[in-house]
């Protein structure tokens, strides 16, 4: 057995604005850490015998991308600024990220991959002197698809 190097989790989040094909582009380039969190509904209950069951119900999953340094030409930056530029809210921050094993190859350059629905929270804009910076947080909505991404046309297909 061998471990599996972090780089061989990709995700790549869709930039397209309502309806428009999806053009995905992947996030990482100056992340050292991309970690969606579970934030699992946990109930715990005692019984009269001392036993304790639990019960997880439910997901609220999140991730933070930050520092994100914006790139002339990027479609995340596009995306962000147009965020940003118009106080956008709700539906106009739908979009998708689909997560591939890049260790586990279909055929080729296409991977198994899972699409799911997100919301994208700007958290702030601005930064310091290293450059114009703005952190988003990722919200996950659990509407998921399996399917398949290949990597070199950057597209995804559900089972």
């Amino acid at each position: 057995m061998a471990k599996i190097e972090r780089k061989y989790l990709a995700h790549f989040i869709n930039t397209a604005v309502d309806g428009e094909v999806a053009v995905y582009e992947r996030l990482g380039r100056d992340l050292e850490e991309y970690s969606p969190e579970m934030s699992a509904q946990v109930d715990k209950k005692k019984n009269i015998l001392g036993q304790t069951s639990v019960i997880i119900s439910s997901y609220e999953k999140s991730a933070k991308v930050e520092p994100y340094y914006a790139e002339v030409g990027s479609g995340l930056f596009q995306r962000l600024q147009s965020i940003i530029d118009g106080d956008l809210v709700l539906d106009a921050l739908k979009a998708d990220v689909v997560e591939v094993k890049l260790w586990d190859a279909v055929e080729g350059t296409v991977y198994p991959a899972v699409k799911e629905e997100v919301y994208i929270e700007v958290t702030s804009y601005g930064g310091d002197t290293t450059g114009y910076q703005i952190p988003f947080t990722v919200h996950y909505t659990g509407v998921k698809e399996k399917g398949s991404f290949d990597v070199s046309k950057r597209t995804f297909v559900t089972d």
